[in-house]
């Protein structure tokens, strides 16, 4: 029976000491790069995996984070949950996930002084019902990446694509095929709605740029981004004297809702109403039609969450908050480009 490689072993093929390769394996900066490649070395040629559950205890610690959001059923939350299950794993953490359903004091409950007594050693959060300032009011010692809605105030990471601009590029997309009447489905105008308001934003510069005034009657607010939302939103735009030829849904889950209401009055997609969503669900590349998109990249976003909360966890200084964007695309399908000339 094989003996299990021990960190000693590493340090002696390595030639380096036992806290050394301790300083690799947990990550620390207080290595040189070459020294760091030496370890990494012998780490690979052993065949080496430190043992976290021992690591975890003998530095305090559950070996588990919290990912909180606000619904599970939702497919973007869902999508992006499993890359970030992924890229813990690989660290040697095990996931803790709750769903708030955007309840504040359920939300409040998971930053508040002592939190961690929940047993996880930081969060990845997904705030809906505290605003900014109740995002402040937070232990300051707890290690936390936010996603989505909230951006850093300087005390913890914010990671997300920029809406502002993604949300120009759909619209321009829409204006592009010559569509004047275009509407916009999601907008949230209050405390808690910062990512709709920056779509509602981008879609207002998209037609500034052109020297265009979107209709205020097309700009419809939802207080979820649910199919029933786009549903009701989009018979309420059709009802106008003048409906819309194009709509931008500020999610996926609106478009499909928005889709089925046209298509249950007679008209077509994209001929009579063109529609892009938003977030790259799957189940918008398997619609009928399929579904034009933005496209972030969840697997850099959840990767970038892990990676940055990890840090935090391991600094006794931790380092100040970031904002961090991840990249997105315009992915251009059979609901503003017809099937013969669709790309997936």
């Amino acid at each position: 029976m094989r003996r299990e490689v021990t960190l000693r072993d590493v340090a002696e093929l390595a030639g380096v000491s036992s806290r050394t390769v301790s300083n690799v394996v947990n990550g620390y900066a207080n290595v040189t790069e070459r020294t760091r490649e030496r370890v990494q070395r012998a780490v690979d040629e052993l065949g080496y995996r430190p043992n976290v559950l021992a690591r975890n205890l003998a530095q305090g610690r559950s070996g588990q984070i919290a990912v909180v959001v606000p619904y599970l059923d939702t497919p973007y939350f869902s999508e992006l949950l499993q890359s970030v299950i992924r890229a813990a794993r690989a660290r040697g953490y095990n996931v803790l996930i709750d769903q708030t359903d955007g309840d504040p004091e359920h939300e409040r409950a998971f930053i508040a002084h002592g939190s961690r007594r929940l047993l996880f050693d930081g969060v990845i959060f997904s705030p809906l019902g505290l605003d900014q300032q109740a995002l402040a009011d937070r232990d300051p010692a707890l290690p936390l990446v936010v996603l989505g809605e909230r951006t850093s105030d300087g005390g913890f990471d914010h990671v997300g694509i920029d809406d502002v601009t993604a949300s120009r590029q759909a619209t321009d997309h829409l204006l592009d095929l010559g569509r004047q009447r275009i509407a916009a489905i999601g907008d949230q105008p209050y405390a808690t709605g910062e990512a709709a308001q920056r779509r509602t934003r981008g879609f207002r510069l998209a037609h500034q740029a052109r020297g265009l005034v979107p209709r205020e009657d097309l700009i419809i607010s939802t207080p979820r981004f649910n199919r029933p939302d786009g549903a009701q939103a989009m018979a309420h735009l059709l009802d106008l004297a003048e409906p819309p030829d194009a709509v931008f849904c500020y999610s996926d889950l609106v478009a499909l809702g928005a889709i089925r209401t046209i298509v249950s009055r007679g008209l077509r997609v994209p001929e009579d109403v063109a529609v892009i969503g938003y977030d790259d669900i799957e189940d918008g590349a398997y619609s009928n039609p399929t579904v034009t998109t933005i496209s972030p990249d969840k697997e850099m976003i959840a990767t970038t969450a892990v990676d940055r909360l990890l840090l935090r966890i391991a600094s006794d200084t931790p380092p100040p908050g970031l904002e961090m964007r991840a990249p997105h695309k315009l992915i251009i399908r059979e609901s503003t480009a017809g099937r013969t000339t669709a790309t997936a």
